[in-house]
């Protein structure tokens, strides 16, 4: 990544920006975009609250239910664990800042074998999100490579968040529109899903279902993350445990004309006590391993019990702050989340 862009090789995501007067001179730039975002949210969002329970799901084959990121840079190891689990579907990151690298990507994803169903995830950059011509060229390039044996895209990640990139939902929104318009006139049998917002931040969410720009997502797609909250059941503004949680964000699709209702949650994890620089937060919101464990059961049988979440992807198998594997030290320990995990993936075939 580009300064004032930095890469936290820790907790695998970009370190907060540091930049104050770029940070605030890009939010100028696009304040203009809050606008449609505050119309939208005014009336969309009691509405959503208003009618979410009225929405029934539907029977979630779990088979299909559960899976799992994994990383290229984690190791070799990582294929002998997945086939320990016995998990089919994988979720594996593209960064766009290193296309150098495209063909060792393609070759991770391709040796977990025939039998695994990849969704790979395209990871934006600011330099990809300004320059469109290059946008087209490795998007082009990543379709070309992996379109053989890759069927679906997450277009973007944590859209929400400055520090990956995007000043606004609009400025995603046109992104997006450059990578779909690529995959409408030469890779028609792709199939792309956003919009990827992280946290129950759905303010932004309905902006990115509510809009006039040629964008459509075959499949949604949500980072809901609940950990600050501690155990699933607890609610945030009252009403928002994420059961509710859940429902609000079916309902948003029922309600969109922009997406399918068919949700997949990308990422969600805990992070562990006691692990820091890896954790990716502080140690006030970090869980003690039995807690991730009991916390990660919950959080999918709520998911799978709503009928409204298609699958689950844990972030991630091997990240010593939050996955379900310890990699520290040159070892590889397995947490009680991991066999919980072999469990629920066991009793599912």
């Amino acid at each position: 990544m580009r300064h004032p862009f930095i890469w936290d090789k820790y907790s695998d995501q970009p370190y907060p920006l540091q930049d104050k007067k770029y940070k605030k001179q890009m939010r100028k730039k696009h304040m203009w975009a809050y606008v449609p975002l505050f119309i939208t949210n005014i009336f969309l969002f009691p509405l959503s609250v208003l009618i979410m329970k009225f929405f029934k799901g539907q029977t979630i084959d779990k088979e299909s239910f559960y899976g799992m990121g994994v990383d290229v840079d984690k190791g070799e190891v990582q294929k002998e664990l997945v086939e320990e689990l016995g998990i089919k579907y994988l979720l594996i990151r593209m960064p766009l800042w290193e296309m150098h690298r495209v063909e060792e990507y393609v070759n991770f994803a391709k040796s977990f074998g025939e039998d695994k169903q990849i969704l790979l995830n395209i990871l934006q950059d600011r330099e990809h999100i300004e320059d469109k011509e290059l946008l087209q060229k490795n998007i082009e390039i990543i379709f070309e490579k992996f379109g053989d044996f890759v069927s679906e895209y997450q277009v973007g990640n944590a859209i929400n968040r400055t520090k990956w990139g995007f000043f606004s939902m609009d400025e995603y929104l046109a992104w997006y529109e450059v990578v779909q318009s690529i995959r409408d006139t030469k890779y028609p049998k792709l199939k792309l899903i956003g919009s990827s917002v992280i946290d129950f931040e759905y303010h932004y969410t309905i902006r990115t279902l509510f809009h006039f720009f040629n964008v459509k997502y075959d499949k949604f797609s949500s980072l809901l993350y609940v950990d600050r909250r501690g155990a699933p059941e607890n609610v945030q503004m009252g009403i928002f445990d994420t059961t509710n949680k859940i429902n609000m964000l079916y309902a948003l699709t029922k309600l969109s004309p922009k997406t399918s209702s068919q949700i997949y949650i990308t990422e969600v994890n805990w992070p562990l006590s006691n692990t820091a620089p890896y954790a990716p937060t502080s140690e006030v919101e970090c869980v003690n391993e039995e807690d991730y464990e009991k916390f990660m059961d919950s959080y999918h049988t709520i998911a799978l019990e709503s009928g409204k979440i298609q699958r689950v992807y844990w972030h991630q198998l091997i990240a010593a702050g939050y996955g379900l594997v310890d990699d520290r030290g040159e070892m590889i320990r397995k947490t009680k989340a991991f066999e919980s995990y072999k469990r629920m993936i066991k009793a599912s075939n």
